[in-house]
C-alpha cells in the first residue's frame, strides 16, 4: 500500500518537474561528425578537418606528389581528395598553419615517440595482408636496461608452431625500426608478423624469432647526436636484449643464426652493428639507411675485407631513387667496392616511406638463414 501511494505522488509531480527542466535545460545541440579519412571505392580518399579560424591547412603522406592543399568550405571545415591511390597502408600528417599533427578524426595513429601520424588503408591483395594460413604469436615485454638504468620495452614475434614444439631452437632476426618510431612500429604498421606468416606458409622463408626493439637509446637534446645514440643502442642491445631473448627465447646463439636489418635510422643502426660486430651477426642489411662517415664508424671491417667477407654470409641494402638518402647509400656502396667487400645494393622505386619499407622485408627474409 505504502509502495502504492508512493508512485501515484511521483506521478501527479512530475509533469511539472519535467516542464521545468526542460525550461532550464534546453536540448544540447550535436556537433556533426566529420568523417576523415574517407575512402572510396575507386581509392580516393578524402580528408577533412575543422579549423574555422586557420588559414592554410595541409596534408602530407606516404604518396607521391607531397603534400596537397585541403581547402575551406562550410562550417570551417576543410578538405581534400586526392588519388586514385594503390593498394597501400598510407601514412599522413595534417599541418595547420604550420603545425603538424595527427588528423583528430582518425583513431588508427602510428605509434611514435611523440605521435604526430596517422594511418589509413586502401585494401587490396599484398604480402603483408593477412591472410589464411598458420599465424605466429606477438609478445610485449618490458626490461631493465643496466645499460641505460630504465625500463624499456621490445616486441617479439615467434614463428607458427613455436608453442606447440617445445624442443625447437629457431635463429633470430633483430629488426630495428627508425626515428621517431618504436618497437610496436613494424607490427602496427609494417605488419612484420603478417609478411613473416605469409613467406613462412608458402616456403619462401625458414622460421625466425623477430626481435623488434626501442631504438631511441639517449632521450633528451642529446639524442639527435646519430652516432652517440647507436653506441648507447648498441651497449643496450649486447648486455641487455639479446641476453634477456636468448633466456627467454628457445634461439640459436651463433652468427650464422642471427641477422639485423633496419630501416632508415635503424638502418644506420643495423649497418654500424652489424659491419663492427661481424663475429655476431652473419646477415646485416639496412633499408633507407642513414648511415654517416662510413670510412670513420665502418673502419673495423673495412679495414679487414677479407675477414668481414668471410664471417659475412649477406651484406644487404636499398634505397629508393626518390629518398633523401639514396647518395648516401651509393657512397657507401663505392667505399664498400673500393675495400673489396661483397656486399648487394640495389636503387629501386620509391621514397622514404613505409609502403617501399615493407616491400623491402619482403624481399630480405627469404634470404637469410639459409644453407
Amino acid at each position: 500500500m505504502i509502495k502504492s501511494l508512493l508512485l501515484v505522488s511521483l506521478m501527479a509531480v512530475s509533469p511539472g518537474v519535467f516542464a521545468q527542466t526542460a525550461v532550464q535545460n534546453p536540448p544540447r545541440q550535436i556537433a556533426p561528425i566529420t568523417i576523415s579519412p574517407e575512402v572510396h571505392a575507386d581509392g580516393t580518399v578524402t580528408f577533412r578537418v575543422p579549423a574555422t579560424n586557420a588559414t592554410k591547412v595541409t596534408v602530407g603522406g606516404d604518396w607521391a606528389g607531397g603534400s596537397k592543399e585541403m581547402t575551406k568550405g562550410e562550417n570551417g571545415i576543410w578538405s581534400v581528395t586526392m588519388g586514385p591511390l594503390p593498394p597501400e597502408i598510407y601514412s599522413y600528417s595534417l599541418n595547420i598553419d604550420g603545425v603538424a599533427m595527427i588528423d583528430p578524426n582518425n583513431v588508427w595513429v602510428k605509434p611514435m615517440r611523440a605521435p604526430r601520424t596517422s594511418v589509413f588503408e586502401i585494401p587490396g591483395i599484398r604480402e603483408y595482408d593477412f591472410q589464411k594460413v598458420a599465424h605466429g604469436t606477438v609478445r610485449s615485454h618490458q626490461y631493465e636496461s643496466t645499460t641505460l638504468n630504465r625500463l624499456r620495452s621490445l616486441t617479439v614475434y615467434t614463428p607458427p608452431g613455436y608453442d606447440q614444439n617445445s624442443k625447437e631452437k629457431y635463429p633470430v632476426l633483430y629488426l630495428l625500426h627508425g626515428s621517431g618510431d618504436n618497437d610496436a612500429t613494424w607490427i602496427s604498421v609494417g605488419r612484420a608478423n603478417n609478411i613473416l606468416d605469409n613467406l613462412m606458409s608458402d616456403g619462401k622463408a625458414r622460421k625466425m624469432i623477430v626481435v623488434m626493439t626501442d631504438g631511441h637509446a639517449i632521450i633528451g637534446p642529446q639524442g639527435t647526436n646519430r652516432m652517440a645514440n647507436v653506441s648507447a643502442y648498441e651497449k643496450d642491445l649486447f648486455t641487455d636484449v639479446m641476453p634477456f631473448v636468448e633466456h627467454n627465447y628457445r634461439t640459436k646463439n651463433e652468427s650464422k643464426s642471427r641477422a639485423i636489418v633496419g630501416l632508415s635510422m635503424g638502418g644506420g643502426q643495423s649497418l654500424n652493428i652489424g659491419l663492427n660486430h661481424t663475429e655476431t651477426f652473419a646477415w646485416v642489411g639496412g633499408m633507407s639507411a642513414s648511415i654517416y662517415d662510413p670510412e670513420t664508424n665502418l673502419a673495423k671491417a673495412l679495414n679487414d675485407s677479407k675477414k668481414t667477407n668471410k664471417q659475412l654470409k649477406l651484406l644487404w641494402f636499398q634505397c629508393g631513387k626518390d629518398d633523401r638518402l639514396v647518395a648516401n647509400a651509393s657512397e657507401l656502396s663505392a667505399i664498400l667496392d673500393n675495400h673489396q667487400i661483397k656486399h648487394a645494393f640495389k636503387i629501386t622505386e620509391g621514397n622514404h616511406s613505409w609502403p617501399v619499407w615493407r616491400k623491402y622485408l619482403v624481399e630480405f627474409v627469404p634470404l637469410i638463414f639459409q644453407d
